[in-house]
């Protein structure tokens, strides 16, 4: 333990003992209720009545700071308005022993109401001079100072409270948040708009594309998802029931990668507008913009992110295709696939996705860091927008707006699409991008498109989130999120080979690896005699290759890297002959090591990936119990995973994979259905967390991937 661990240790250990001897004096260390009569803020404001009437009030708050001198001691109280000057001094306290156990048994951080007179110091500092103090909270661990604070990022969000105590400014942003809000919710109900509220779970996530939260519905036995958006497919059946404006303020919920800048859970605001197109709807959001800003700021000049813009200022309108045409010449309606994923790589543009929608959306997110606007972004392609109304000069672009702010969009509205046919053919082509593995391709809703048939008006609808306030602020959407998600700080070691998981005979036998009997040439030699499938022998290779990437992880010596790739090679040598009887697999690869004199080890090693799953009598009940055995069926399993989202790719190569996508093919379970992810998961057994262990993976096998042409 190291010398601030000690610290900390002994400090912690002292307060629990003053509780124990305020107990012993007969203190109340946390009461249910404390008896405040005036806020600091109410006693500031109202200082020269309450002095001057000489009225005795109650303070209540946390200790700032503690400053003894003798029989005096003065203390800095803080609550949620402001802060005040306390004075505790031992002839005026009511009870004499009070003083002695405040000084000795309070500290900073303690939860104290003190009452008393107000006056003021010779030093002109506004005083409670308190004739009694009750303890009302009893703190068990120090504050950070106020002038070193929480410098670690991770640790500010994983101890919020602690950072919010000591940052005043920290806190009014999230006043001006609340502010925010309501600044929406008042300029749309003055504007005739019903608040509502629409369903959070859903069976399909319509409405926007992102990859969504699956959970399970115990009582339908069926599988939902947390919505990606605010209700727009519910809010449009609204318009079609008959309410004319709409709007619903609540949380969303996208199950994609975390970054300063985006969250998996936030808050966003969407509205709908019957009678009324995506002109009406950028005239009535450019005003929206400006009322949030003058409500909350009290201006409509901003500086963020490197730009600067005013929303009084006139809002250009800038056409998707024409702008991305002038910065990359690239024109997006007419180029294929092939043409814009060359213009990414030549631009030096990370991109994701699989498709034409995907590789556009990342060329315009390139283009758009360029504008400061204010702007409206118009002319959108038809196959980004499937919700859209289709213009009628060009049915290839759609009737959409974003709202353009410091090279970001910070909000999106389009003419609703009311055409049932229209609507049905564009949900064809997002399943068909689905079910080619883009797990951000739009779920249709069928049943919206029956609701359509049904009939719906022309409609607005417009979205806008906390991105909007994160950018007013200049800071990130982390910053202005009360309690961000975070990734448990310990990943605690799962791995146990029996219930005893604590003893040394455990991990020693969780450990333990044997000799294989096996070189690396024989290896390769019993591969081409019992494998003659190709794809088989890429398998083993590929498998070979992860397995020891692994060793490699663990930091095994060179001969140990060679053996754990051999077994890695080794495991589906009987596969050939026993896939059309899967339990007799492993079993007959375990014959034929037998034959060849190698060790039990090695045998028993590789059986035990095919333990549990269709196996025989003699291995379905077995259990995987050491770190090689778990090793080799996570490893051996992932290379399927790894090859088929390389090959859904438009080079088709294992060196083109991205480890963001892989993770995205991981958790959407409808891709490569195949590829058990239970198993996979049993990386976490060997102590690798499942993100650590696919890019341990995706490096080994690109590592190779010239040598095996995948």
């Amino acid at each position: 333990m190291s010398n601030v661990q000690n610290s900390l240790q002994s400090e912690y250990e002292e307060r629990i003992d003053k509780i124990k001897r305020l107990l012993d004096a007969g203190i109340e260390v946390y009461p249910s209720k404390s008896h405040r009569t005036h806020t600091i803020s109410e006693a500031l404001s109202d200082f020269e009545k309450l002095e001057k009437e000489e009225e005795i009030i109650t303070l209540v708050g946390r200790i700032r700071s503690k400053r003894v001198h003798g029989n005096l001691t003065f203390v800095d109280l803080e609550d949620a308005t402001g802060r005040f000057q306390i004075a505790i001094n031992k002839k005026e306290l009511v009870e004499k022993k009070m003083y002695k156990i405040f000084e000795k048994l309070i500290d900073v951080g303690d939860f104290v109401e003190f009452t008393g007179n107000v006056f003021v110091t010779k030093a002109g500092e506004k005083t409670l001079l308190a004739n009694n103090w009750k303890l009302d909270s009893k703190a068990l661990r120090s504050m950070p100072s106020d002038h070193f604070g929480l410098k670690d990022e991770d640790e500010r969000f994983r101890k919020r409270y602690v950072d919010l105590m000591l940052n005043k400014d920290l806190r009014n942003v999230f006043v001006r948040r609340s502010l925010f809000w309501r600044s929406i919710r008042e300029f749309m109900e003055k504007n005739g708009f019903l608040e509502v509220e629409t369903p959070t779970i859903e069976v399909t996530t319509g409405g926007a594309e992102a990859r969504p939260f699956a959970t399970y519905h115990n009582d339908f036995d069926l599988e939902v998802y947390m919505r990606i958006c605010i209700g727009e497919l519910w809010q449009k059946r609204l318009m079609a029931s008959g309410f004319e404006k709409t709007f619903e303020i609540g949380r969303a919920y996208r199950n994609e990668g975390s970054s300063p800048n985006h969250m998996q859970e936030f808050t966003n605001m969407e509205f709908y507008w019957a009678y009324a197109n995506y002109e009406d709807g950028m005239k009535f959001t450019q005003e929206l913009y400006k009322f949030i800003a003058k409500k909350v700021y009290n201006k409509t000049r901003f500086e963020t992110r490197g730009h600067v813009f005013d929303l009084a200022s006139e809002w250009k309108k800038i056409d998707y295709v024409e702008e991305i045409k002038k910065q990359t010449g690239v024109d997006v309606v007419n180029a294929s696939e092939n043409d814009l994923v060359g213009k990414l790589k030549e631009l030096g543009v990370k991109y994701e996705g699989v498709s034409k929608e995907r590789y556009v959306d990342n060329l315009w997110k390139y283009c758009r860091a360029n504008i400061s606007g204010p702007a409206f972004l118009v002319g959108h392609p038809a196959f980004t927008s499937p919700l859209a109304k289709r213009r009628k000069d060009s049915s290839e672009q759609v009737e959409r707006f974003q709202i353009i702010l410091a090279g970001a969009e910070v909000g999106n509205g389009y003419s609703e699409l009311n055409d049932p046919i229209d609507q049905k053919n564009r949900f064809k082509e997002q399943q068909k991008l689905l079910e080619a593995g883009d797990d951000e391709a739009m779920m249709p809703d069928w049943e919206f498109v029956e609701m359509l048939e049904y009939g719906m008006p022309p409609t607005c609808g417009f979205g806008v989130g906390e991105r909007l306030f994160a950018f007013l602020e200049d800071k990130t959407l982390r910053e202005v999120t009360l309690f961000p998600f975070m990734k448990p700080k310990k990943i605690q070691d799962t791995c146990v080979a029996n219930e005893n998981k604590n003893s040394k005979d455990t991990e020693d036998n969780f450990l333990q690896e044997g000799e294989l009997l096996v070189t690396l040439e024989q290896a390769n030699k019993l591969v081409d005699e019992h494998i003659s499938d190709d794809t088989l022998k890429l398998h083993s290779k590929e498998s070979e290759a992860i397995m020891k990437g692994l060793a490699k992880h663990f930091k095994k010596e060179e001969k140990d890297i060679e053996k754990w790739g051999i077994i890695g090679l080794l495991h589906d040598l009987d596969w050939d002959t026993t896939k059309e009887n899967p339990a007799e697999h492993s079993l007959k690869t375990a014959e034929i090591l037998k034959d060849f004199e190698a060790s039990d080890f090695l045998i028993e090693t590789i059986k035990s990936h095919n333990y549990g799953y269709k196996s025989s009598e003699e291995l379905k009940d077995k259990k995987r119990s050491t770190r090689i055995q778990h090793a080799l069926a996570s490893a051996e399993t992932l290379t399927g995973l790894i090859v088929a989202s390389a090959l859904i790719l438009p080079t088709k190569t294992v060196k083109d994979l991205k480890l963001k996508s892989l993770k995205k093919k991981f958790k959407n379970k409808k891709f490569a259905q195949n590829c058990d992810r239970d198993i996979i998961m049993e990386c976490e057994k060997i102590g690798i967390p499942i993100d650590e262990f696919l890019e341990i993976g995706l490096i080994s096998l690109q590592e190779v991937a010239e040598e095996l042409n995948i």
